[in-house]
């Protein structure tokens, strides 16, 4: 059992709670599925973690036509009947045609790695538990060459999802859970000064101010996450737009500058201006 304690990172602000959950799973061997929404640093966390433990990061990025079995290996049988019939001389040696998955790579690591199954929920709804067996035992079997993969050591393994659907509870019994809130607005400025140390106070005064009140406002399609908070940040910083004008919005402009950044559909735009013109109206 690997006994590093992950403590956070300069570039990652972490909460207590989401650093307890990191190293509990450690401590007990379980993967930690780490749910939340989009944007609140669900991949990042594996990222900072493999970082600060000085491990590789091996990431599975998850799509809806992902299989479990790819993660272990595939048998490319295209190739092989190709080199059959080019008349190689590798065609008599099957393990030439096995293609390793991230999986099997993380197993056969010298050091102990850091698994990342990115989006779980992505897939099928049986891909969770087609990894059940190998998860637990850390092995598989490779039919075509006869081999017994084994684990040099257990992964730190991180599994992310976005909630899009539920996952089986045999999934869940062997994985330790996590749910990341959305950072309140003291966490969020913490978050904002890592990436911008030199922000000035008014500006990032406003904008924190400017974007919760967004997040606030009922109905939205999709709320802004903090990813896009600092993309519009970034965008004010280089445009120069003043504090003044994400607090002092005229008839004219409903909505303070560049927020493209944090509305991304028309419906919310809309909502939105909707609902400024009418407390206008009100005042």
């Amino acid at each position: 059992m690997n006994d590093s304690r992950f403590q956070g990172t300069d570039s990652y602000v972490t909460t207590d709670d989401l650093t307890m959950a990191v190293n509990a799973a450690v401590t007990v061997e379980r993967p930690l599925l780490v749910k939340g929404e989009p944007g609140t640093g669900k991949t990042r966390l594996a990222e900072e973690v493999a970082a600060a433990l000085n491990r590789p990061l091996i990431a599975w990025h998850i799509k809806s036509t992902s299989k479990a079995q790819q993660g272990l290996y595939e048998y490319d049988a295209v190739a092989r009947l190709r080199d059959s019939q080019l008349g190689e001389a590798r065609v008599h040696d099957i393990a030439n045609y096995i293609v390793k998955g991230k999986l099997w790579e993380a197993f056969e690591s010298e050091v102990q790695p850091v698994l990342l199954i990115d989006e779980i929920d992505k897939a099928d709804i049986e891909f969770p538990n087609d990894l059940l067996l190998e998860l637990d035992r850390m092995e598989f079997h490779v039919y075509e060459t006869k081999q017994q993969i084994k684990a040099r050591q257990r992964p730190i393994i991180f599994i992310t999802s976005n909630n899009e659907k539920e996952l089986p509870d045999a999934f869940l019994r062997r994985c330790f859970f996590h749910y990341i809130r959305f950072p309140d607005k003291q966490t969020m400025e913490s978050i904002v000064r890592v990436h911008f140390p030199d922000l000035k106070k008014d500006i990032l005064r406003e904008s924190l101010e400017a974007f919760f009140d967004l997040r606030d406002v009922p109905g939205l399609k999709k709320k802004p996450s903090t990813s896009e908070l600092l993309d519009w940040i970034k965008l004010l910083v280089a445009e120069d737009i003043p504090a003044s004008a994400l607090r002092e919005k005229d008839d004219g402009k409903l909505i303070p500058p560049l927020y493209g950044a944090l509305l991304k559909n028309e419906q919310d735009v809309h909502l939105f201006e909707r609902l400024v013109f009418l407390n206008r109206r009100r005042n």
